[in-house]
């Protein structure tokens, strides 16, 4: 099935066309011919005789986008002077930059920012290390950490090829929660020094984001930082995934009138995100969760490609110890989760399962199964996708998670926070609004961030890992 266009593989089309009539349709014709999504069509000039236009057009892919030119070249009195990709000229130069946010016009703005003023500053957060928190940018300030060895859908493409997303991943920050983040990509991927970097550079911030990290080093990166700095760390593959799934998951089960506790549940994907929405649900009463890897279920006795976290995955999922593939473990399943790749659902899957089923099909670009294969099959179907109704997508979690735990100067993250962010997303789709089309906020609702951070808050004072008093929401206390 070919998928749609995405502003993911845009370019613009600055073309010199002959000032004859119906010519800019013939041009349009064209593209739409080869399969491109016209956007914007802007006048850049005039020649002799011609006018020179900019036509943003959606494409499929690189190949789709090199079609589509050539479609226009073939057109007479038509001349392509210049393809741009837009997608790459949106990161000439980086996403983002570091600005003053006091002016340094003078001397006097110099002695206070600088030399000599600076120096009292300093030794007033020598003295009482945290006014730290109050005097300079700790308080409001994200490392986003990776080494680049699990990078999206692109694998260990290390720590230079990953920039670009971490990069995206601070604009982010600052776009959806005002939070102050720095993009640091480490040349290891050895854990014992990836450790010791992020314990030497804590002192400088008020979190630390780990991101695109491999399993299973993400697990004891994570763990092990935790213990060893006075700050809250967060893996966003696993926790991030685990909040937006969950909060996606209970709008879902209430379209379907079905409890967590009473459904089958099957996770394609045992990787960072797989474990912690398969511990978040757990945490919330799911009882009956199978679990899928590159070679079937996983379950007790299992020996091939087994490791630690998957021995304790058998341990504690799979109740009936089902052995086999996707297609024995999925009869009867009320809900599928897929954090794994292309075409891991087949469609004789799905018809398998049980009676008004959900499937979460979230591997990028190309989910498990394609919504448009299995819409006569699924009553709720979700993807990682923002071309498709229902993206189930870490932004939604991630830039409020922060604020919360930065306002309440948290000094961990615990499950509590992470069960009260999901609920808070999932509250923000009213029964008026919840359909099969709808269970989850769009990221661009200005809404989430707002209450994902006032639940972190608030649950951090309720277990204790606030450090800063609480703060009034709406003008009122939480508790």
């Amino acid at each position: 099935m070919i998928p749609k266009p995405s502003a993911g593989y845009s370019i613009t089309l600055r073309v010199e066309i002959e000032t004859r009539p119906g010519m800019l349709g013939r041009v349009a014709s064209a593209i739409g011919k080869a399969g491109g999504d016209i956007g914007a069509v802007d006048i850049a000039g005039f020649g002799t005789g011609t006018i020179i236009r900019d036509i943003s057009v959606d494409a499929r892919d690189e190949a789709h986008e090199q079609a589509i030119a050539k479609a226009v070249e073939r057109i007479p009195g038509v001349r392509v002077l210049n393809v741009s990709d837009r997608t790459f000229l949106a990161h000439l130069g980086g996403k983002i930059e570091i600005r003053s946010k006091n002016p340094i016009k003078t001397r006097s703005d110099l002695s206070m920012v600088y030399t000599p003023g600076v120096a009292r500053v300093c030794m007033a957060i020598h003295d009482s290390p945290s006014k730290a928190h109050a005097l300079t940018i700790k308080k409001n300030t994200v490392a986003v950490i990776t080494d680049g060895s699990a990078v999206l859908g692109l694998g260990n493409i290390g720590p230079a090829a990953a920039l670009p997303v971490m990069e995206g991943k601070a604009a982010l920050f600052k776009e959806f929660a005002g939070v102050d983040a720095f993009p640091i990509c480490l040349d290891t991927q050895d854990t014992e020094e990836i450790i010791r970097i992020c314990r030497a550079i804590a002192p400088g911030f008020g979190g630390i984001n780990l991101e695109d990290i491999s399993a299973p080093r993400c697990f004891e990166i994570e763990e092990r930082l935790q213990r060893a700095v006075g700050i809250p760390v967060f893996h966003d593959d696993q926790h991030g995934t685990a909040v937006v799934v969950l909060a996606a998951l209970l709008n879902a089960l209430r379209i379907v009138k079905k409890a967590l506790r009473e459904i089958k549940i099957v996770v394609s994907g045992i990787g960072a995100a797989g474990i912690a929405c398969t511990r978040i649900m757990m945490a919330m009463g799911a009882r009956n969760i199978i679990g899928l890897d590159t070679k079937g279920a996983l379950y007790r006795g299992r020996t091939e490609n087994m490791s630690p976290m998957k021995e304790w995955y058998a341990g504690v999922t799979n109740p009936r110890n089902v052995q086999g593939g996707v297609l024995d473990a999925i009869g009867g399943a009320d809900v599928f989760i897929g954090l794994s790749g292309p075409g891991t659902l087949p469609l004789k899957g799905v018809k398998k399962m049980a009676k008004n089923p959900i499937v979460f099909a979230m591997a990028n670009p190309i989910p498990e199964i394609r919504p448009e294969e299995a819409a006569r099959y699924v009553r709720v179907m979700a993807t990682g996708r923002s071309d498709y109704p229902n993206q189930i997508n870490n932004v939604s979690c991630f830039p409020g998670f922060f604020r919360g735990l930065l306002d309440a100067r948290a000094s961990e993250v615990n499950q509590a926070m992470k069960i009260a962010a999901a609920k808070a997303i999932a509250s923000l789709v009213s029964a008026r609004e919840l359909s099969e089309e709808y269970i989850t906020p769009s990221v661009f609702d200005a809404r989430v961030a707002p209450a994902v951070a006032a639940a972190v808050s608030k649950a951090a004072h309720q277990t204790g890992a606030a450090r800063r008093g609480r703060r009034l929401v709406g003008g009122q206390p939480w508790m």
